[in-house]
C-alpha cells in the first residue's frame, strides 16, 4: 500500500526516495495489460479525463482555423502530447487506489485528491511541462521562419504549397527530429516523476532526477516504453484525436504500473 493510504492526509515528513529496480521488456507488456485492466474496471473515469484532452484539442484546432493560423497545427500536433503526463494525474490516482484494493469510491474523491495537489509539488511540475510546451511552440515558429523566411510565414495561410517545396519538406523533417528530442527529454523528466509525486512526499526536482535515474538505469527498456507511447498516441491522433479516448486512459494507468515496476516500494 502507498504511503498515502488515506488520500485525505498529506504527510508532513518527507519520504525516502525509493530504490531503483532493473527492468525488462516484460515490464512494458505487464504495464499495458494492467493499464487496460484498470480502464476496464473504471472506464468512466478514464473517459472523463481523456475527453478533457480530446475536446481541448478540438477547440484548439477550431481556434487556429477561425483565426487563419491553421499552419500552427503542425508544431502543436507534435507538441500537444507533451501535456499528456500532467493531464493523466487523475488516472494515476485511480490506479493507485485499485492497486491498494480500494474499489469503492466516488468520482469526487479523485477530484478531491487532485485538488489537494495544489498544496504539494505537482503544480511546480505542471509549470515545467507547460513552459516546455511553450518553448517548443516558439522553437517550431523559429524553425519555420529560418527555413522558409518571413514572407512564407506571413503567407502560409493562403498557400500551403510552401510546405511542399524542398525547403518546406526539409523544415518538416528537421522539426520532427527536434520534436522527437524535445519529447524524449521531457519523457526522461516525467517518466515516473508525476506518479512519484502523487505517491510520495518529495520535491519536484528530486522526482525529476529520480525519473532521469530510472531512464539511465534501464535505457533500452525505457526507450521502448517511450516508443510505445509515441506510436500509440500517433495512431490514436490520426482519426481526429478520437483514438485518444481509449489510448490516453490506458497509457495513463500503465504509467502508474511502470512507476511501480521501476522503483522498489518502501512499504
Amino acid at each position: 500500500m502507498s504511503e498515502l493510504s488515506d488520500p485525505a492526509i498529506t504527510p508532513i515528513a518527507p519520504s525516502k526516495v525509493p530504490a531503483l529496480r532493473d527492468m525488462g521488456y516484460g515490464d512494458i507488456a505487464y504495464a499495458l495489460r494492467a493499464g487496460l485492466n484498470d480502464f476496464r474496471r473504471k472506464p468512466m473515469m478514464g473517459l472523463f479525463f481523456s475527453h478533457v484532452y480530446v475536446v481541448g484539442g478540438w477547440l484548439l484546432y477550431v481556434f487556429l482555423f477561425v483565426t487563419d493560423q491553421i499552419w500552427w497545427a503542425i508544431p502543436i500536433t507534435l507538441g500537444f502530447p507533451l501535456l499528456g503526463p500532467f493531464l493523466a494525474v487523475g488516472l494515476y490516482e485511480v490506479s493507485r487506489r485499485l492497486e491498494a484494493g480500494q474499489s469503492q469510491w466516488r468520482r469526487n474523491d479523485i477530484f478531491g485528491v487532485i485538488w489537494r495537489q495544489r498544496l504539494r509539488q505537482l503544480p511546480s511540475m505542471a509549470w515545467v511541462i507547460i513552459v516546455y510546451f511553450l518553448f517548443w511552440s516558439f522553437f517550431a515558429h523559429m524553425l519555420f521562419a529560418l527555413f522558409l523566411g518571413p514572407s512564407a510565414l506571413m503567407n502560409v495561410t493562403s498557400s500551403y504549397a510552401y510546405l511542399l517545396q524542398p525547403e518546406g519538406l526539409l523544415m518538416l523533417a528537421v522539426g520532427a527530429g527536434f520534436g522527437a528530442v524535445f519529447a524524449f527529454v521531457l519523457f526522461c523528466l516525467t517518466a515516473v516523476s508525476l506518479p512519484l509525486l502523487l505517491d510520495k512526499e518529495l520535491d519536484f526536482v528530486t522526482a525529476m532526477l529520480t525519473s532521469v535515474a530510472v531512464v539511465r538505469r534501464n535505457p533500452w527498456v525505457m526507450a521502448g516504453w517511450a516508443a510505445t507511447i509515441a506510436a500509440m498516441v500517433f495512431v490514436a491522433m490520426l482519426p481526429g484525436l478520437l483514438g485518444l479516448f481509449v489510448v490516453l486512459p490506458v497509457l495513463g494507468h500503465a504509467t502508474w504500473h511502470i512507476y511501480r515496476r521501476a522503483l522498489t516500494p518502501l512499504d
